[in-house]
């Protein structure tokens, strides 16, 4: 929206010459020149008549400024939509929304078009009439003015050759007006064309591209520190994807849509029910394996095994918050038809909101209907819960939790897990607070390496060997202030002796 205004605020800028001061350079040598054929007389008479057809001009001008400001309005909810598509599309895809956000995308399209198709059609026929009365109207003013000489005697000019004055005023202003007119032409079209230039080269690039990956020609560019030729060995190979009620990995590599290697071969298997924590440091892998199992991703090798994308549902750690009502942040991307046709009511909603402690916000915010800019209106702990809430709402088989409840307190955070486990949900969790290891079974740990370690996860131990490193890493911190004192004793010791 920032880019567009600008756009438009520059080239009315630009534009303010030629709409301001060649009209100003007319007025003066037009009236200059009326003075002198009819004399300050006619100039007045013009005058009166020009001030007062402006009159009823100005009074039937549509408001244009009203029409510019919601055109720039509607414009800027278009991109704003847009861009949230854009800023969310991974977890719009692992839910399905695309026909949702479609629907809204559609919707915000169609009301620009049918503003801008009313503000040309009032803008044309407002165009006709300021054309015909500025142009042809003031200008057979004008001409009548100049025609009072040639058909009336006025006082002191008998002898002056009035028709050869009039022919030249008609032929200069004709002159100047068809010069003024073409020379803005000129400037207009160069400017048009060069816009239209950049705009080709973009749309040609842009169906250049399609034709390659319609031929599968396309080429990635490769970050990782192992050698082009190994890289390329693993992009050029594609593996199998089944379909299965549990999750299974066998051989399969991790690559980053550029081509980047993050595990060459990785392994591991869960059964329905077996909650997975997820650790390692960042970009080591944690997320790709979400956008694999989503199918967002390509296989590059090995066999996965995992359920169809529709099972899962991903909570990352800002959730999506869509336009719309309090209701469809919950049943997102499903509708209220929809939700009806699962013979759930909003009864229904408001005890799942119960469960995470977000029932008050019906009342608070006005009723379900009540739409708003839910990611401003939210805090963040209230966005995460009513991602859980659209979790429990679709109940699917496995839930992917990305950071899901950095945001909330610890007791909430149980209580979410506990009624996800109650529900049948297999939970796979990206997390490093420790308060969760104990709603998780197993662990698929990455060393940043392209290592990794997966194996039962003992809670209880992991904790206590968690808090006797902790213990070990704060006396390591003493060791330092331990020496200096030890080593004061020291020289106390020798000069007594």
């Amino acid at each position: 929206m920032i880019t567009h205004d600008i756009q438009r605020f520059s080239s009315h800028l630009a534009a303010i010459y030629s709409n301001l001061a060649k009209p100003v350079l007319d007025v003066i040598l037009y009236n200059y020149q009326l003075s002198q054929n009819v004399g300050a007389e006619g100039l007045l008479v013009l005058t009166i008549l020009v001030q007062t057809t402006a009159a009823l001009l100005r009074r039937v001008t549509p408001p244009f400024g009203a029409y510019a400001a919601t055109s720039a309005q509607l414009a800027g909810a278009l991109r704003h939509t847009h861009s949230r598509l854009a800023e969310f599309a991974e977890e719009i895809a692992f839910m399905g929304g695309e026909e949702t956000e479609k629907m809204l995308v559609e919707r915000d399209y169609a009301t620009v078009v049918l503003h801008e198709r009313k503000v040309l059609r009032r803008r044309w026929w407002f165009g006709c009439a300021e054309e015909g009365l500025v142009k042809w109207t003031w200008g057979a003013f004008g001409l009548v003015l100049c025609a009072i000489p040639v058909f009336f005697k006025l006082p002191g000019m008998e002898n002056v050759d009035l028709g050869g004055r009039t022919e030249g005023f008609v032929t200069n202003r004709r002159l100047l007006l068809s010069s003024s007119d073409a020379f803005g032409r000129v400037m207009y079209s160069y400017k048009d064309l060069s816009e239209l230039a950049g705009y080709t080269a973009r749309v040609s690039l842009l169906l250049d591209t399609m034709e390659d990956i319609k031929k599968g020609k396309f080429e990635k560019a490769l970050v990782s520190s192992a050698s082009i030729e190994e890289n390329a060995k693993i992009l050029q190979g594609r593996g199998e994807v089944m379909f299965s009620e549990n999750i299974e990995f066998e051989n399969v590599p991790i690559v980053t849509p550029n081509g980047d290697i993050l595990v060459r071969s990785l392994s591991f298997s869960i059964k329905h029910g077996q909650h997975l924590l997820i650790v390692g440091p960042n970009g080591c892998g944690k997320s790709s394996l979400f956008r694999i199992l989503g199918g967002l991703w390509p296989v590059y090798g090995g066999i996965v095994r995992k359920p169809p994308p529709s099972e899962f549902l991903l909570i990352p750690q800002r959730p999506y918050l869509s336009v719309g009502t309090l209701r469809d942040q919950v049943i997102y991307p499903h509708n209220k038809e929809d939700m009806i046709a699962r013979g759930i009511t909003d009864e229904d909603l408001l005890r799942i909101l119960a469960v995470v402690q977000m029932d008050n916000v019906v009342d608070r915010e006005g009723g379900w209907d009540v739409a708003r800019e839910w990611r401003d209106a939210l805090s963040g702990g209230d966005k995460q819960k009513i991602a859980w809430a659209r979790l429990f709402y679709h109940n699917p088989k496995y839930a992917i939790l990305d950071e899901a409840t950095s945001l909330v307190p610890p007791d909430m955070e149980g209580r979410m897990m506990d009624h996800a486990t109650k529900l049948g949900i297999t939970l796979l969790t990206v997390s490093h607070r420790p308060s969760l290891w104990k709603y998780h079974h197993m662990i698929l740990h990455y060393d940043g390496q392209g290592g990794y370690v997966f194996t039962k996860l003992d809670a209880e131990k992991r904790l206590a060997i968690q808090q006797e490193k902790q213990a070990l890493e704060t006396k390591l911190l003493d060791v330092p202030k331990w020496k200096a004192r030890l080593a004061e004793l020291k020289a106390v010791e020798s000069g007594d002796a």
